[in-house]
């Protein structure tokens, strides 16, 4: 009897214990916060042939006095640019017609531009900006008389692509012809025209 009262005792203050014991809590989940998704402007592939037409407008000054003027100059071009991804670099040939009268001296206009220029750039999203140099030939008629004389071009431009075949820009150009077919007379050009390209 004193063997089961004694029993019945330790397990009477065993059972607080167990009761009070260390409980395992299960940890909370942590929950990660998900990424924003990260939107990439889309990249133009300037790589190719392309083909366009340019227009509008130039000034001309020369060293002798009042022998100036401005108008009209427009035409076509042609080229092929390679994409290195994040530089471009290529050659275009333009040619151009002009509505440039030369005041001073009667008959006397700027009629055409042929240019040959290297170019080379960065690309910012769908744009391109680019800095250009090269040749430029002339044609005018002075007082009558034909003339002509190389010389060379430089400038700055930008493009920008509409889809993955056309493009739209515009291009500011200086044009300089020393000594103007032996004439004596230096010849400069500012241009600046809008353009519109078409990619193969």
């Amino acid at each position: 009897m004193k063997r089961i009262v004694a029993l019945a005792l330790g397990g009477l203050l065993a059972a607080p214990a167990f009761a009070g014991g260390p409980v395992t809590v299960a940890p909370e989940p942590v929950v990660e916060p998900v990424p924003a998704p990260v939107v990439v402007a889309p990249v133009a592939d300037w790589s190719g042939f392309y083909v366009g037409g340019q227009l509008g407008y130039g000034k001309v000054d020369t060293n002798i006095d009042d022998l100036d003027g401005n108008g009209a100059i427009g035409g076509l071009h042609a080229g092929y640019r390679y994409d290195f991804g994040r530089a471009v670099v290529g050659a275009e040939l333009a040619y151009d017609v002009t509505n440039i009268d030369l005041d001073g001296i009667p008959d006397s206009e700027l009629d055409n531009v042929t240019t040959l220029k290297l170019m080379a750039g960065g690309k910012m999203g769908k744009g391109l900006l680019y800095a250009t140099a090269g040749g430029s030939w002339a044609d005018a008629s002075i007082g009558g008389a034909d003339v002509s004389d190389n010389g060379y071009v430089y400038g700055i431009g930008y493009d920008y692509m509409v889809n993955d075949r056309w493009s739209v820009g515009a291009e500011l150009l200086r044009h300089t012809w020393d000594d103007f077919d032996d004439s004596g007379v230096d010849v400069d050009a500012t241009t600046l025209q809008a353009k519109v390209g078409f990619r193969f």
